[in-house]
């Protein structure tokens, strides 16, 4: 079964009205994960026995007339930085694959396994989702579905990786930086970063990349998305920053009605792009000019690049977390890249901290100050190409750090935003758009990503060619 051929209502459906079992979608996804993850290397375990067990459950009590949710059946993967019950959290990390297996599963695990979800095991990550491709030391390099020379980005490749060969048909991502957008958007997915708290991060252990972190579903489609999230927003008092209003109904709110307006920024006024990502982003943007939307070109968004504020925050984090292991044998195991970061976080002050947060306010007021024209800005999803399994992503054809700076500033808003597939590339990899919208305007977002989806038409499907 390629997943890619079916929308999670569909499944769901299947599953709750007997055309299907929930243990025979499950094998399917074992079958797939046994045939093509040799190459792909999307997860980095899995319990077999266990899922069909959970699967069988679920069956008997469907024969019993019980309803098991909106996901009935569904198998996901999840995500290598949040708990699910039997599995051991890596963290994608040397120095956590001996650790004992989870007692409980995340808040978002649990609300996709009381939704009807089958557990199938984890999904690669970089170590500690430290960077936007996904490898680490200890299950090696995931690979990219559209073309195995690249990488499918990060931190939630795994999961991506997973999606865009049509393996599964969800799973879970989590997005401090880019995270769940960038993997999305070179895997040619559709995927959305709620507005903080929209998905409860508490429980016991705090947030990894503390205020810049979302977790959330991921999917190929919007509507996957939305049906996903209907089943999973909602306040939890274990997270001091959730927000209210769970079951939300997004799902069915969403319809091809195109927004009457949406500012295009290219640059946003801060960063080179790629000429090849800016063409097939253009020549989508008059797409959807053509469609009606009026298109109000705006250069400058912010004034600077928030990736140096962004970084207080994010080099802090990975400090806070590991900065005891200098000068220990195990500080060695850790990425180098991670430790570059660690030690930049050891020299940060408190006055810098309360630098960064003082910046999110100002790169939320000019946000605001756009909004007045329009309550949608589209950017490219990232600046350039895609990373090969070795190196760094591409502006140009010069290799940059640069290549996603468009979307960490977006975390220190805490303004939803989503991507959507736009075009391929001649590398055979796909390009998407940003769609930012106004604080907790979710449902905006996600309803523009719907009915753009129904204009851009990409139909395209990850073949795993080799350039």
């Amino acid at each position: 079964m390629d997943f890619r051929d079916y929308s999670i209502s569909e499944l769901a459906g299947k599953v709750q009205s007997k055309d299907i079992s929930a243990k025979e979608i499950t094998s399917s996804a074992l079958s797939n994960i046994e045939n093509q993850d040799k190459i792909i290397n999307a997860f980095c375990a899995v319990n077999p026995e266990d899922a069909i067990k959970q699967a069988i459950s679920l069956d008997e009590r469907i024969s019993k007339g019980e309803d098991v949710g909106p996901l009935a059946g569904i198998p996901i993967g999840v995500k290598d930085l949040e708990d699910a019950k039997g599995f051991v959290t890596t963290f994608g990390s040397a120095l956590h694959v001996n650790d004992k297996p989870a007692a409980e599963d995340s808040i978002l695990v649990n609300r996709l396994r009381q939704a009807g979800c089958v557990v199938l095991g984890k999904t690669n990550t970089p170590e500690f989702g430290h960077k936007g491709k996904t490898d680490n030391k200890s299950f090696g390099a995931t690979k990219n579905p559209w073309n195995l020379e690249y990488s499918p980005g990060g931190s939630s490749g795994g999961t991506s990786a997973a999606l865009a060969a049509g393996m599964i048909p969800l799973g879970t991502g989590s997005d401090g930086g880019g995270s769940i957008r960038i993997p999305a958007a070179i895997g040619g997915l559709s995927g959305i970063k709620t507005s903080q708290g929209r998905i409860p991060i508490g429980g016991t252990t705090p947030p990894g990349s503390g205020l810049l972190t979302v977790k959330g579903p991921m999917a190929r489609t919007t509507i996957d998305n939305a049906i996903a999230l209907d089943a999973t927003v909602g306040a939890d008092p274990t997270d001091i920053f959730s927000l209210e209003g769970g079951n939300p109904n997004w799902a069915k709110q969403l319809s091809e009605e195109l927004p009457k307006t949406a500012i295009w920024s290219p640059t946003m006024g801060f960063s080179d792009v790629d000429k090849e990502v800016l063409s097939v982003c253009e020549k989508a943007i008059s797409s959807l000019q053509d469609a009606g939307v009026t298109i109000i070109e705006k250069d400058t968004i912010w004034s600077e690049n928030p990736v140096d504020a962004w970084m207080v925050f994010w080099a802090s984090a990975c400090a806070r977390r590991q900065q005891h292991l200098i000068g220990t044998p195990e500080y060695e195991q850790i990425d180098p890249l991670l430790r570059i970061f660690i030690e930049m976080g050891v020299n940060m002050d408190g006055a810098a901290y309360a630098s960064s947060i003082d910046a999110c306010h100002k790169l939320g007021y000019q946000l605001e100050e756009v909004f007045k024209e329009s309550p949608l800005i589209i950017t490219p999803a990232t600046c350039g190409q895609a990373p090969k399994i070795e190196g760094d992503g591409y502006v140009n054809g010069t290799e940059t750090p640069a290549w996603v700076d468009f979307t960490m500033g977006i975390n220190m808003t805490r303004n939803p935003a989503g991507v959507i597939p736009a075009g391929i590339l001649s590398t055979g990899m796909p390009v998407a758009l940003q769609i930012i919208g106004g604080q907790r305007e979710d449902l905006i977002v996600l309803k523009a990503m719907h009915a753009f989806e129904s204009v851009l038409n990409f139909e395209h499907r990850a073949s795993g060619h080799e350039s």
